[in-house]
């Protein structure tokens, strides 16, 4: 696999030629402990896993300064192994998930609340209809603050509809900042991957979730 370090200056230089200040979350769940600890040297401080079982390995061997983003669905039940080991959730999309996290947390933790813009069935997410409502109703959980909204692009390769998805997440995440929630700030949009967050940043993207264009993947390297 490439370096890490010149691959994220690159990455760092294309985004910042779109806005400056756009976070990079390298998704290292396809990678062992060892690269990630690479992309730390390399000057990566925002790591992303989304199963329990990575992250809590990941955590055992890696003692640095770094964010931990949960990226992946959460199911109840395993919000104890999780929500007190990371500084960012991405994936809040249900009251039940919500309770959870009230009970189990220490301390207030910073959510995305995560939107299906494209509805396809095949992705978890609120409907955009329902996002508002779902969000002002946390306003009873001082343990959830809604930084942000997150999104995943249509499975396509049709540039205007993954636009489309992303510019629908941007409008909808503004119309919830103007509310002025004390419970939901949501000045953030985590959207874009490897394949579309040049896309993601045109559109007003806070945080990009890049794994494979960034970290690589160790799978792929053993065939």
């Amino acid at each position: 696999m490439k370096p890490i370090k010149p691959v994220f200056e690159e990455i760092t230089e294309q985004l910042n030629a779109v806005r400056d200040g756009i976070q990079i979350i390298a998704v290292t769940k396809q990678v062992g402990v060892e690269r990630t600890k690479e992309a730390i040297q390399a000057g990566i401080r925002h790591l992303g896993e989304n199963r329990p079982e990575g992250l809590a390995q990941k955590l055992e061997e890696i003692d640095e300064n770094v964010s931990w983003h949960y990226i992946g669905n959460l199911q109840t039940r395993k919000v104890k192994d999780v929500i007190n080991e990371i500084d960012y959730l991405h994936s809040l999309d249900r009251l039940s998930l919500a309770k959870e996290i009230q009970k189990r947390a220490s301390g207030q933790v910073k959510c995305f609340v995560q939107v299906n813009v494209s509805g396809e069935e095949s992705k978890s997410g609120l409907a955009p209809g329902e996002a508002i409502d779902f969000i002002e109703s946390l306003k009873h959980y001082d343990k959830i603050q809604v930084v942000g909204l997150m999104t995943m692009a249509p499975n396509t390769t049709d540039e205007l509809a993954i636009r489309e998805a992303f510019k629908g997440l941007k409008l909808l995440q503004l119309q919830v900042s103007e509310k002025q929630w004390s419970h939901a700030p949501c000045t953030e949009c985590s959207m874009g991957m490897s394949n579309d967050y040049l896309i993601a940043a045109q559109e007003g993207a806070s945080f990009v979730r890049i794994g494979t264009a960034l970290v690589g993947s160790e799978s792929e390297a053993n065939r």
